[in-house]
């Protein structure tokens, strides 16, 4: 492939503003924050920005508010390289804002706000344009979007990813059914299947699909059937500071080893590295590293 591959993202958007303290307190408390920063975020977003930034060109859809917030949030996108043109202001929403408190072992506590009244219908969406895109990667945050998105890329023969993370049980099986790619985290799996054993629940679900299936399971690392059989990836040991959207570089890294032709086991490699590193780096998915950074790693023993 001489040019980058090209993904695109669909999903949830938001603005985040994070806070760094020493530990997340019951209430009632007040508690200092030592570090702070604003990302513009949500899972399929994040997956996106880290696509992006370690050497592919991605495109994100998703739908922002009638505000201040929204501009900003594609300029920010756009500083960045990534294709923001497919975000759609709904007139008359507001666009959605998060929180995220992180504490000393990198856990956290988020709480977001969408809007209760936005339109969830997507027939906005540019479905002609995946035909120049070599996969497109959904969430589970916007079902109606991810559906129709994905629908179409099957019509039209486009790979597909689905970020099986936590969601109502309908919504997962109406989604991860059209992935070529299912690629779970462990809470979303067992969410799916009911089963707790990982890869008891992973062999359960590659019965009913053809393609790969694997669940992203922070330091434990990444599992996947292959040939009938539970293969593994482990993550790099690394001092956690924020695991918030370790998730969603892995799908971004994942995606791209894949397109770049990687076979699994080394893009699973590639993936969890990238994932790994962005642990130990304050800052939601500003915490990526670059692809120079993520080769150094994967050269250490």
């Amino acid at each position: 492939m001489t040019r980058p591959p090209r993904m695109v993202a669909v999903g949830a958007i938001c603005t985040t503003a994070i806070y760094q303290v020493a530990a997340i307190e019951t209430a009632p408390a007040k508690v200092m924050a030592s570090n702070r920063c604003t990302v513009v975020d949500g899972m399929a977003i994040s997956a996106a920005c880290a696509f992006q930034k370690l050497g592919g060109h991605a495109q994100v859809w998703a739908r922002v508010g009638q505000d201040p917030e929204a501009d900003a949030m594609r300029e920010a996108l756009s500083q960045e390289g990534v294709d923001a043109k497919g975000l759609f202001t709904v007139p008359g929403a507001r666009s959605s804002h998060a929180t995220v408190i992180v504490d000393a072992q990198g856990q956290r506590l988020v709480v977001p706000f969408h809007d209760p009244q936005v339109d969830a219908s997507p027939d906005w969406l540019p479905l002609h344009e995946l035909a120049q895109t070599d996969l497109l990667h959904c969430d589970v945050r916007w079902p109606e979007g991810a559906l129709a998105a994905l629908q179409s890329a099957r019509q039209q023969g486009i790979p597909t990813m689905v970020d099986g993370d936590v969601a109502p049980k309908e919504v997962l099986h109406s989604l991860m059914p059209l992935a070529d790619y299912a690629v779970f985290s462990d809470a979303g799996l067992r969410t799916y299947t009911g089963i707790y054993d990982v890869p008891q629940a992973l062999l359960q679900v590659a019965q009913q699909h053809s393609r790969h299936v694997g669940a992203s399971c922070g330091e434990a690392g990444y599992y996947w059937v292959q040939d009938g059989e539970i293969a593994h990836a482990p993550a790099i040991a690394v001092k956690v500071v924020d695991t918030l959207s370790a998730g969603d570089v892995f799908h971004g890294a994942l995606a791209l080893a894949i397109l770049e032709g990687q076979e699994i086991a080394q893009a699973a490699r590639f993936a969890c590295a990238a994932a790994s590193l962005k642990c130990t780096r304050f800052g939601g998915r500003l915490g990526c590293p670059s692809r120079a950074e993520l080769m150094q790693a994967l050269l250490l023993p």
